[in-house]
């Protein structure tokens, strides 16, 4: 039987395994930071009647430049941007690939500070760019004196950011991305794919764009949308940004039902949008019940929360799952990783906690 180590792939690619998380048949699923609540009937109809609409038409490509649902976006974002400042695509890490390809690649470097986002790695690989992984604070903070040392040092072609970070949870202070922007000379790529679940007063790094040319802010329509199953991501940056990037964008890269499906999900951002307060909620449930049982939590602005569980996390992720609930192993010796679902989800959640982490 013929296996990958037969085939002339890349030196750099063996040994290496692919993204992914444990897709099992249990009653609770919460290690992907997926929405739980499943997309209201009136978005529902009104996405089946706009991919209805596109289907007589299959015979034509799409529109390549994704005109309209750009235009939806930057509407929703606000902040004075306009279609010529947001880009889509295939889910976030489509665009952050689309970034790497333009700014990255073979003699070029990203630098992000860990823990953080583990496909920022992998995407820097896939497009030959070397990946330099600094760390946060023991905190898991980041002190902007730090993070400007890094640069510094290594001086990369492009720096990634997450804010609200994954898998720690907690939002970046403004200043950090001041100072990251003063000193690096590349692209500065701030991920906010959670963005939407910051606590009250958690400013968004759109606010720096004005002035910052080399400043991208990402985010994704799989979290606050409930829309995993589009996959549809998309950023806002200066125009000229956006004219790097189709450069090596794939021709027609979106499709018209992927197109016509998420217009519909941000024009009835309302309705979907509608869950987020009762996520939070959960979020901050689980964060205090933790924390009265003395179970050391970080900070959280995102649909998760990480939490520590003693010296060796997977015999507590395997605790966890023989009682039905599947939470994420993110590598971070002595901590996991649980979503924030819906009441009755936190709720099993928790029990389990109560039991396993006393």
């Amino acid at each position: 039987m013929t296996t990958i180590d037969d085939l002339p792939v890349r030196e750099d690619l063996r040994g290496k395994s692919p993204y992914g998380a444990p897709q099992l048949d249990v009653p609770v699923r919460l290690n992907t930071n997926e929405n739980s609540y499943p997309v209201p009937e009136d978005v529902v109809d009104a996405i089946g009647k706009a991919v209805q609409a596109e289907l007589r038409d299959l015979n034509r490509y799409p529109d390549r430049d994704v005109i309209a649902l750009r235009t939806e976006l930057a509407s929703y974002l606000g902040h004075g941007l306009t279609t010529a400042n947001v880009w889509a695509a295939n889910g976030s890490n489509e665009v952050q690939q689309q970034l790497l390809q333009a700014f990255g690649g073979p003699g070029r470097s990203a630098l992000g500070f860990g823990p953080s986002y583990s496909m920022h790695p992998l995407l820097a690989q896939g497009t030959g760019t070397a990946w330099i992984g600094a760390l946060r604070d023991p905190d898991f903070g980041l002190d902007p004196g730090r993070a400007v040392a890094e640069i510094r040092e290594h001086d990369p072609d492009l720096v990634f950011l997450c804010s609200p970070n994954n898998p720690t949870g907690t939002a970046l202070d403004p200043a950090v991305i001041d100072a990251v922007l003063g000193s690096a000379r590349g692209m500065v790529v701030v991920d906010e794919a959670y963005t939407e679940f910051a606590r009250p007063g958690t400013p968004s790094a759109l606010t720096l764009l004005p002035g910052h040319p080399r400043l991208v802010v990402s985010r994704t329509m799989s979290k606050a949308f409930g829309f995993a199953g589009g996959r549809l991501g998309y950023l806002a940056a200066d125009p000229a940004v956006i004219d790097a990037i189709q450069l090596v964008r794939l021709p027609y890269h979106l499709s018209a039902i992927s197109q016509a499906a998420a217009r519909a999900a941000v024009v009835h951002r309302e309705s979907l949008l509608r869950t987020v307060e009762a996520i939070k909620e959960q979020r901050d449930r689980i964060v205090t019940t933790l924390r009265e049982r003395g179970v050391r939590v970080a900070d959280s602005d995102a649909n998760f929360v990480l939490f520590r569980t003693g010296d060796d996390q997977k015999v507590a992720w395997q605790a966890f799952l023989d009682r039905g609930v599947l939470i994420r192993d993110v590598g971070l010796a002595g901590w996991l990783r649980v979503t924030a679902g819906t009441e009755s989800e936190t709720t099993a959640f928790l029990n389990a906690a109560e039991e396993i982490l006393s």
